[in-house]
């Protein structure tokens, strides 16, 4: 059992504050930003003295505006971090936009430091532009997958909640910072204080970097049915390179017109169409997000 202890040290055990330095880009998702910066608050507050201090920046240090469009006021610009503080870049919608050429150079300097860099939500996008992947393992928020491993091959792309690859930090959005903050703050602190964190942020599910983003194929279509969920898997699993109703069906020990009346029966469309429809949404997903 960990022996953490909350109350007040003394003098001579007080150590001084790891700092997070957010960087806010252009239409970050506030979701991303709020529930890391909260569960830095709320750590502080469970130990009785802080932990964690944090400073929050962005391109030209006056406002910056979420994706649902309030604004922030910032505490500077893009200036200088310490080597021991932690770079917690917070993407959002239409990151290739927000990541500009002062904040990828930015971003290269300030890593040639050493400090530990993040990418939350999107923000993935701004470090592998920045070079900062190459040879890594990283994560991206799931409707970015495909245009993220067309733009960056380079980078070893998982389907994480977070990732963890020695300074090179990443998440996949939403509520995925906590998990990231908790596992930080249980590294630092003892996974003891972790826990209160989760306790307080009524989190009762603690991810870790082995948990997949995306709700499993039968909660996704409403549908618990064994075969047609195989079968989904396998179209979204070759989505370049379609296979035919006939060849789905014997992989799962069906004939083709068994599969037509699963398909019909709990999704009111046929196989090529669903098909279909998932090809076109990666085109889409690709349309949006690349220049492909």
């Amino acid at each position: 059992m960990s022996t953490t202890r909350h109350a007040t040290p003394t003098h001579s055990t007080v150590e001084k504050p790891r700092q997070f330095v957010f960087v806010l880009l252009d239409n970050f998702t506030l979701l991303c930003f709020s529930a890391a910066l909260e569960s830095l608050r709320i750590a502080n507050r469970m130990a009785e003295r802080e932990l964690y201090s944090w400073r929050i920046i962005g391109e030209g240090g006056d406002v910056a505006h979420c994706s649902a469009g309030t604004g922030f006021k910032l505490d500077g610009d893009l200036d200088e971090v310490g080597r021991d503080d932690i770079i917690m870049l917070c993407g959002g919608i239409n990151v290739q936009a927000a990541t500009t050429k002062r904040l990828l150079s930015w971003l290269r300097r300030e890593a040639r430091k050493g400090p530990s860099v993040a990418g939350l939500c999107t923000a993935a996008y701004s470090l592998a532009k920045a070079g900062l992947l190459d040879g890594k393992r990283a994560t991206i928020h799931w409707e970015n997958q495909d245009s993220f491993t067309e733009d960056f091959p380079e980078v070893e792309l998982t389907k994480s909640v977070f990732v963890i690859d020695e300074k090179r930090l990443t998440t996949a959005g939403g509520t995925s910072s906590i998990d990231l903050m908790l596992k930080l703050i249980a590294n630092h602190h003892g996974e003891q204080l972790a826990n209160s964190v989760a306790d307080q942020l009524i989190y009762s599910s603690i991810r870790t970097d082995q948990d997949t983003q995306r709700l499993s194929v039968p909660t996704r279509i409403g549908v618990r049915h064994p075969k047609l969920s195989q079968v989904i898997q396998i179209m979204e699993q070759n989505i370049e390179e379609p296979i035919s109703p006939s060849i789905l069906a014997k992989d799962v020990a069906m004939s083709t017109r068994q599969l037509e009346r699963l398909f019909r029966r709990y999704l009111n469309r046929s196989p090529k169409r669903y098909y279909m429809e998932l090809r076109l949404q990666k085109a889409r997903n690709l349309l949006m997000q690349t220049d492909m």
